[in-house]
C-alpha cells in the first residue's frame, strides 16, 4: 500500500464495501469520497452509487490481513474470517499450534517490516 490512509478513510472503504443499492452513504463516506475516488479506491457507478474498485478491494483485504496478523499476535484463540485465514496460511504467515494459531517467523518479520515503514 503506497498511499497512506487514515482510520476514517479505511472506515469509509469498509462502509462502501457494505453499501447496498438505493441506500445513501453516511457522513464518513461522504467526507472521504472525493479522496478515495481521486486515488482510485472507489468510483461512482452510472446510477450515482459509490463502489469499490479492484484496487480498493485489494487495499481493504490487505488491511484485514494485517489486522488478522496483529490479532493472532495478541491472542492465539482469535477467529479469523475464512478468506483471511486461507490467505495467511497459504503464504505461511500462520502456524497452527497446540494452543491455537501462532505467527510463524515469516509472519513476525512481516509485522516488523510494516511497523518499520510506519515510522
Amino acid at each position: 500500500m503506497n498511499k497512506q490512509l487514515s482510520t476514517d478513510e479505511f472506515d469509509a472503504l469498509e462502509q462502501i464495501s457494505r453499501l447496498s443499492r438505493n441506500v445513501k452513504p453516511g457522513a464518513c463516506v461522504n467526507r472521504n469520497a472525493k479522496r478515495l475516488c481521486g486515488i482510485k479506491f472507489a468510483s461512482y457507478r452510472k446510477d450515482g452509487q459509490l463502489e469499490l474498485t479492484e484496487e480498493g478491494k485489494s487495499v481493504l483485504f490487505s488491511k484485514r490481513c494485517i489486522d488478522g496478523l496483529r490479532a493472532v499476535q495478541s491472542n492465539s484463540a482469535v477467529t479469523l474470517s475464512p478468506e483471511v485465514f486461507a490467505f495467511l496460511s497459504k503464504k505461511s504467515y500462520l502456524e497452527t499450534g497446540s494452543d491455537g494459531l501462532q505467527l510463524s517467523l515469516r509472519g513476525m518479520e512481516c509485522l516488523a517490516d510494516i511497523d518499520a515503514q510506519r515510522k
